[in-house]
Formats: C-alpha cells, structure tokens, sequence
C-alpha cells in the first residue's frame, strides 16, 4: 500500500473516535429521556463502539510501522489484533444487554418522552449508517482487516438502531410495555452472532489462510501470462496480513539458464503480480530443471 492510502486509513481510524462519542451521548441521551432499556442495550454497544475505536486507531498506526530486525515480515497481523478484541468486546456488551433486559422481562416500564427519544436515536443511526459504509468502503479498498471490522461493527449497530425503532414504536402502538425489553435481548442475540463474525474473519488472518480461491486464479493467470522462458511453476502458496499478500512459489528454469536470466523472469513475474496485488511481497525460488522439487509439487500452471 502506498502512503496516500495509509495516511487515509489513519484519518479515517482518527475521525472515528470523535464521531463515536459523539453517536454514543445521542444514544444515551435518548435512554436517559425514556427510561427505555432497549435504547439502554443500544447505548451499551455504541460504548463498545467508542473503545473500538481508541483500539483501532493506535493499533493502525503500529501495523503500519515497517518491518525491522524483530518483525522482517512487518506488523501487519496487529490489525487482526484490533479485530479480535472489538469481537470480544462485543460479546461481553451483549451479555450485558442480556442482564439488563431479563430484570426488565418480570417488570416492563412505559416508556417517558417516546417521541423525542426516538428521533434522537434516529439521527444517531443515520450518522452511524453514513459512517460504517464510509470504513468498509476505505477498509476493503486498502484492506485494512482493522478499518473493516469497526465499519461492520458499526453497520450492526445501524441494524440494532433499526430494530429499536421498530421494535419501540410497535410497543407504544399496542401498548404493551413488555416488548422493551424482550426486543432488547433479540438485539443481544445480533450483536453476539456480529461479534463471532468479527472474530472468525480475523482468527483466518491470524491462520494465515489463503487468499479466496479467484484470487489465486487471477495470480495463476498472470504468473501463466508473464512466465515465458521458464519450464513451469509448482508449490504456489498465499496468505495475506492485514493489506499485505504474500505470494510464494517455485520457478523452473532449463539448467543451462544464466542467473542474469532467470533473474529477469523473475522481476517481470513480481511485477505482473503487484499489478493485481499493489505492495504484493514476492517470494520466488529458482530451479534448475532436473533437480528433485522441493516442498508439495502441484499442478503445474504452465510448461513449455
């Protein structure tokens, strides 16, 4: 990634701390004009939010340090990190949405001043819903896994605010109380299923799993495409850290190749790969045809 795009990730990982207080006092504001415990449950995720984002903007700024002597891969994984821990974070609100509400199921109250807390809450939605399609459009364009997380965080908050609304009008259209908080443990639920996703997505990082299947077929296409003057390529490996891939593999080469030209394959090959992977970091062992293959041989992807 260049550093335009990191000097983006930063701002935006920046502007989310203010935005998220901001959002989060809205939010209780409107608890505290009603009395509502579902409104309570919302104002208790978008407290998650606020740490969230204090994790992800300090946590940013550290995986964009370069590689030095004690991390020559560089500190990328430390936005999976940040992904994990919002995860957590969001478990442990919903269970605290749970508490909250199951002491309100045997003594429903009326809700105070409805009108007015709702359309607060409202407008606090709409800057959230603006805000997380802001982080997930920047996150998945410079594949910050940190940037991402908090956006999808944020859009399960906008799908909480939602139900709230929903859910309260419909409590104060019957007039039964009790939907308060039975609506505030159905929130809980969403917000635990939206913070295992969050973990899941990151522990993949953290496991170093591969790059999705068509993005290896586009890396294979163009290793195919620009391999010309070698034998074939075997044992290709990916992963990917944070914005970083990582792509690993085994050139052929007629043994009688000079170094100089194996070499030049070797540069037009990283370069037709950072072409669809910008910042790619490339790992390119050399053989001469007729020695045994190291590690798992694999398909060949192309053979003159």
């Amino acid at each position: 990634m260049n550093e335009q795009g990191n000097q983006t990730i930063r701002r935006l990982a920046l502007w989310g701390i203010p935005l998220s207080l901001g959002v989060m006092g809205l939010k209780m504001v409107a608890w505290w004009v009603t009395g509502s415990v579902a409104l309570l449950s919302d104002g208790l995720e978008s407290f998650v939010n606020v740490v969230a984002a204090f994790i992800a903007f300090f946590v940013i700024r550290y995986a964009q340090k370069p590689a030095d002597h004690d991390h020559p891969f560089g500190h990328h994984k430390a936005e999976y990190l940040s992904a994990v821990t919002e995860g957590a974070m969001i478990i442990v609100a919903a269970l605290m949405i749970v508490q909250e509400a199951v002491g309100h199921l045997s003594n429903p109250q009326p809700m105070q001043a409805p009108v007015l807390g709702l359309t607060i809450n409202f407008a606090a939605g709409v800057i959230n819903a603006l805000w997380a399609l802001t982080l997930i459009r920047a996150g998945r364009e410079h594949r910050s896994p940190a940037l991402t997380a908090d956006g999808q965080h944020i859009m399960s908050d906008v799908y909480t605010s939602v139900g709230v609304l929903v859910g309260l009008l419909l409590a104060i259209g019957t007039g039964y109380p009790i939907f308060d908080p039975v609506l505030a443990i159905l929130v809980a639920i969403n917000i635990l299923y939206q913070g295992w996703k969050v973990i899941s997505n990151s522990i993949d990082g953290l496991m170093d799993k591969a790059v999705l299947p068509e993005e290896e077929a586009v890396i294979k296409a163009a290793i195919a495409t620009h391999a010309e003057g070698s034998l074939g390529v075997h044992d290709l490996k990916t992963r990917r850290a944070g914005a970083v891939t990582f792509v690993d593999f085994h050139l052929v080469v007629p043994a009688a190749m000079p170094v100089r030209e194996a070499h030049r394959i070797c540069d037009r090959l990283e370069d037709a790969i950072r072409a669809i992977h910008a910042g790619a970091e490339i790992t390119i062992h050399v053989e001469p045809e007729g020695e045994k293959a190291h590690g798992i041989r694999v398909k060949v992807i192309k053979e003159n």
